[in-house]
């Protein structure tokens, strides 16, 4: 078995392998490593396991470099899986080898895995959770399946008068609206050219809602990903000033409605932190987690990282972001964000 670092000239048998294989996720296409490339131009070490000529494993993975954050390797960045691609148990041992040893090599912390099950014998972290369920073929059987308190804030949000518009043509007034809602939840805004990255590299496979009140305002906003039978929100943001309108409910409904229209299978509704505002509300749309696996290869570390908004130690920070101004929260974000991996 031969294990080599991917060159672009790979792309075509890398995706043609992630679509292929059971456990390829959106965040395994190389078209994910190009928009985190194009936008941020982190090193990328993604490993591909060849034998007798045929590709039978692959590991997406960057590398993150941060005097905050610190120094390590992650599957894959950005994303919520990664982790190993292998036709065999034995293949992905060979890949995570090979992965701790660039981690070595470039004197990383730790490797962080992205799994969806866990691999044995790493450190786990009990962090994250999946939300998805299947849509049903009739629009209207779908918003009867909604939980009545749910149902109830979507017809709350029609009611209202909120508007939902698509296409990429919102991109401007999505950006807005993402940058106020990480600025109320004290969280550093990417850059602009991080989400246009997507835009740009996914095409007609990745999508921009903007969901306005009566007046016109935009009030919440989400992009979304087409993988196989899959709609997956994953970027959204809403504005805390109009949560009467119940707009987050009102704006999954419309991007529930227009992925069952499309022929969509199953809706992703993409990880929560484990007893957060978004599990909760992910939880009383009916939907059940399923736990993810991120795990750990530590080399320079004793012990499993924790980066996350809910340690302790980052609540002063949180609160102090909060109350800077807006418009420098959007020129300070950018550069911290982009090692938020």
């Amino acid at each position: 078995m031969n294990i080599r670092l991917a060159t672009d000239a790979d792309r075509h048998i890398w995706d043609a392998y992630v679509l292929n294989h059971p456990d390829g996720s959106l965040f395994h296409l190389d078209r994910w490593r190009q928009a985190i490339d194009r936008a941020f131009g982190h090193p990328s070490h993604a490993l591909i396991a060849e034998e007798r000529g045929g590709v039978v494993g692959l590991l997406p993975l960057g590398e993150i470099n941060s005097r905050f954050f610190g120094h390590y390797l992650v599957s894959a960045p950005f994303a919520e899986l990664g982790g190993p691609l292998a036709d065999t148990p034995e293949t992905a041992v060979k890949l995570l080898e090979k992965a701790a040893e660039i981690g070595r090599e470039r004197n990383c912390a730790y490797v962080e895995l992205k799994n969806r099950q866990p691999l044995d014998g790493l450190p786990t972290k009990d962090l994250y959770v999946n939300f998805s369920k299947a849509i049903l073929p009739e629009v209207e059987a779908n918003l009867a399946a909604i939980p009545r308190k749910s149902r109830a804030a979507v017809r709350k949000g029609i009611d209202e008068g909120l508007t939902a518009a698509f296409g990429h043509d919102q991109f401007d007034a999505f950006y807005e609206v993402m940058a106020q809602s990480y600025h109320q939840l004290g969280t550093p805004i990417f850059a602009k050219g991080f989400f246009r990255a997507f835009l740009e590299v996914f095409g007609d496979d990745v999508e921009v809602m903007v969901v306005r009140e009566r007046t016109g305002v935009p009030v919440a906003c989400v992009l979304t990903f087409y993988f196989k039978d899959r709609v997956m929100p994953y970027y959204a943001g809403s504005l805390w000033e109009y949560r009467r309108l119940c707009p987050n409910d009102f704006k999954y409904w419309e991007l529930m409605k227009r992925a069952c229209e499309r022929g969509c299978k199953v809706f992703d509704y993409g990880r929560s932190k484990i007893d957060t505002g978004s599990f909760s509300f992910k939880k009383h749309w009916g939907f059940e987690p399923t736990p993810l696996a991120y795990q750990y290869q530590l080399i320079n570390a004793d012990e499993m990282p924790n980066l996350s908004p809910t340690n302790p130690k980052y609540q002063r920070k949180i609160e102090l972001w909060r109350k800077m101004p807006l418009a420098l929260s959007k020129l300070v974000g950018p550069p911290l964000a982009k090692y938020l991996a």
